[in-house]
């Protein structure tokens, strides 16, 4: 990296060419509705600039947000806005910004995880970030899907909505699910606004963001937001349906959400990319297949202080084991642990006892949230199982994640 380039904190004033940035490392507009929109929850203080001579060269923030894991809620970095300018590629710059990255937030104290959505999915492991939850992208073949029939006497009904005026009912539902919803993040009123957004020049041809709430006797059960790419072929309509976000308290809700997104008329195919492994879809409709699931990558995680994150979440069954964890950025998280607990709490500490397992610490954050096993990633030579104590079955929960908002 050359001298002259220097890492330093942003400033207010740099947010115009941070956007300038991210336009050319994405591809991408950030100018008028969406600059302003990420003006709104872009957080200065945690900003990180690669200066070059005053030339905004290189970027990355960290958003103070909490996240869902395992039977609790914590405090998670989540990391965004990374990118390098093309001309200043292959000169050290990601490396040293992700690296004080990490240092800093470790230094702060208040979070022991990170958490980022990776463009390319090669980049991240090389600093400790591991792949953590997965996701699947639903190809519905609409007309060729059933669900089961409605009951004869429903507890509820559905409205549609205008989703900025229906915020309280969003939040209502939404604030009820996610202490229990492995991979969702907390959404105050800036990032809510930022999830609502909805500028036209971002829709690809589609409708605005339509909502629709489910209500039963109590109040707001579910909701699900959507918009409608308009189709025609010789044969007739063609639409397509994009599912933004569908949440729901109990299956009755779930169905009749899932009933309603797929017979919107004029539309024949049905997309969700953000759909969980373990979608209820998956075992309700009479034609799985016809549902199109593909694999895709979702969140990453980095443990970024091994005991703090591991004593914070709990564990499926009782786990007293030993990890040996090597970290070559952050040297503190390096040695042995002993992890005791289960699923009313967990402590972790420090211990000269002889390892049950060894990994680095970006395996450890492919654990971490209970998609990926430690004996999944022993069978792909990832981690090192030294004794037959195998944390596996603890690690995992009820659920598997679900993660729902890019950020």
């Amino acid at each position: 990296m050359k001298e002259e380039i220097r890492l330093r904190p942003g400033r207010a004033d740099d947010f115009a060419s941070i956007c300038d940035l991210l336009g050319t490392v994405f591809h991408e507009d950030y100018s008028g509705d969406l600059q302003q929109l990420e003006a709104e929850v872009f957080e200065v203080d945690r900003s990180l600039v690669a200066d070059d001579a005053g030339l905004v060269a290189g970027h990355t923030v960290a958003y103070t947000r909490d996240l869902t894991v395992p039977g609790a809620v914590v405090p998670a970095a989540h990391v965004s806005c990374v990118g390098v300018l093309p001309t200043h590629r292959r000169q050290g710059i990601l490396t040293r910004m992700m690296h004080r990255q990490l240092r800093e937030i470790a230094g702060a104290g208040r979070e022991s995880l990170a958490v980022l959505w990776a463009t390319e999915t090669s980049i991240y492991p090389r600093f400790g970030y591991g792949p953590a939850a997965s996701r699947l992208v639903l190809n519905v073949m609409n007309r060729e899907v059933r669900l089961p029939a409605p009951p004869a006497e429903p507890s509820g009904r559905l409205r549609m909505v205008d989703p900025a005026g229906a915020l309280a009912d969003l939040t209502k539902v939404y604030e009820q699910l996610r202490p229990s919803r492995v991979g969702w993040s907390n959404r105050d009123d800036r990032w809510w606004r930022y999830v609502l957004a909805d500028p036209k020049d971002h829709r690809d041809g589609a409708t605005r963001q339509y909502a629709v709430v489910r209500e039963g006797p109590d109040g707001p059960t579910g909701y699900a937001l959507w918009r409608v790419k308009q189709g025609w072929t010789g044969h007739g309509p063609n639409g397509e349906v994009s599912v933004r976000e569908v949440a729901a308290t109990d299956p009755e809700t779930y169905q009749a959400l899932w009933r309603f997104l797929l017979g919107i008329d004029l539309a024949r195919s049905v997309t969700y990319r953000l759909a969980a492994l373990d979608e209820p879809l998956l075992h309700l409709a009479d034609e799985p297949r016809r549902l199109g699931p593909a694999l895709a990558d979702a969140l990453f995680i980095r443990v970024v202080d091994v005991p703090r994150a591991l004593a914070a979440r709990r564990y499926a069954t009782a786990v007293d084991v030993v990890i040996e964890v090597t970290d070559p950025i952050l040297a503190e998280n390096t040695g042995r642990w002993r992890l005791t607990g289960g699923p009313d709490g967990a402590s972790c500490a420090r211990t000269d006892d002889p390892a049950d397992l060894a990994c680095s610490v970006t395996e450890l954050g492919a654990a971490y949230l209970g998609a990926t096993s430690f004996a999944a990633l022993a069978a792909a030579g990832r981690v090192r199982q030294l004794t037959g104590n195998d944390p596996s079955a603890a690690f995992r929960w009820h659920r598997l994640p679900s993660p729902t908002e890019v950020f």
